[in-house]
């Protein structure tokens, strides 16, 4: 039986992101789309206000909700969720980053999340609809002026890292999918094509955003379809995630594939003993029992543990590629 990151999302995300090491301000609201239904999104961010626990989704936060922001000249990174997920799917990396002095904004993807999967394989519709989350944070977000457009980056989880991958000026191949999938039936997005094919005549668009100068990828999805030649114009510096036991997108067809066919190598993390799903956060006691596919880890994997340094790295890149 496959499990997808929408049954997740639809329990309760994981433990509460709580033990925040600063104040985090935090705001929920939609941006408009002309291309569709408006667009789900949450920030994080400093502030000076005392944070309280508060619900976020079906989490519950840490946070100072509507408070002003703090700082001026804020960096700025851009969140883009896994199949079937949420905004709300990386709260522990959007705190740590917010802690840290970032502004993070992260959007609920249309037609891919655990409440819509609608178009599920639209994904060229992704970094579109990144790009207008940008285009709005640094636009018409009431705190634009605090932000410094020279130093946006994007954060993904599977596909959400082929979107960051993607937005920064990678484009796949998706005529590759039926040579790739004849043999490997069982791999997610395999499913998930054979679920939700796409018609022979879909106009495919990929949008990318040159504002983007560096991207964190963790187990990105598709990996095997970009090939050099589609990954030549992906020239900012880029940190590789991947589970060493991830059965949802095995090695070496995704994160693999990347690594090989970036211009650039990028900076690597190989996580011993992770499964796919140990990039999303520490599960509750109540959706381990109901979920236990997504929240189980191997034997002697310590997903609490694994975030802790997860997140520390992702921040300490982006403070180094975002000076």
């Amino acid at each position: 039986m496959r499990y997808t990151i929408a049954y997740f999302f639809a329990v309760l995300i994981a433990v509460t992101a709580g033990q925040a090491d600063a104040a985090v301000g935090f705001r929920h609201f939609s941006i408009d789309d002309p291309q569709g239904r408006p667009i789900e999104v949450g920030v994080w961010y400093p502030t000076t206000m005392t944070p309280k626990l508060e619900a976020v989704e079906t989490d519950r936060q840490m946070v100072a909700r509507d408070a002003p922001v703090e700082g001026t000249g804020l960096p700025l990174v851009v969140i883009s969720h896994g199949h079937g997920g949420s905004y709300a799917g990386h709260l522990d990396t959007a705190t740590a980053l917010a802690n840290a002095g970032f502004v993070v904004a992260a959007l609920t993807h249309n037609g891919d999340s655990w409440r819509d999967q609608s178009r599920p394989t639209a994904i060229w519709e992704r970094p579109r609809q990144l790009k207008l989350l940008t285009d709005y944070m640094l636009g018409a977000w009431s705190d634009h002026g605090r932000l410094d457009a020279n130093r946006v980056g994007a954060f993904g989880f599977s596909a959400g890292g082929l979107t960051v991958l993607a937005a920064a000026g990678g484009e796949p191949d998706l005529r590759t999918l039926p040579s790739h999938c004849k043999p490997h039936p069982a791999f997610e997005d395999c499913q998930i094509m054979e679920e939700h094919p796409l018609l022979p005549d879909t106009d495919i668009v990929w949008t990318h955003d040159p504002r983007i100068k560096a991207v964190v990828s963790a187990a990105p999805a598709l990996g095997f379809a970009f090939g050099t030649n589609g990954l030549a114009a992906v020239l900012q510096p880029v940190q590789l995630w991947r589970a060493e036991d991830d059965q949802v997108l095995p090695h070496p067809y995704y994160a693999e594939a990347v690594r090989l066919a970036l211009p650039t190598p990028p900076e690597t993390h190989v996580v011993a003993d992770a499964g796919h799903y140990d990039f999303l956060k520490p599960c509750s006691a109540d959706l381990a029992t109901r979920m236990p596919a997504i929240c189980t880890s191997k034997p002697g994997f310590d997903r609490a543990a694994f975030h802790e340094r997860f997140d520390h790295d992702i921040v300490a890149f982006f403070k180094r590629t975002l000076q």
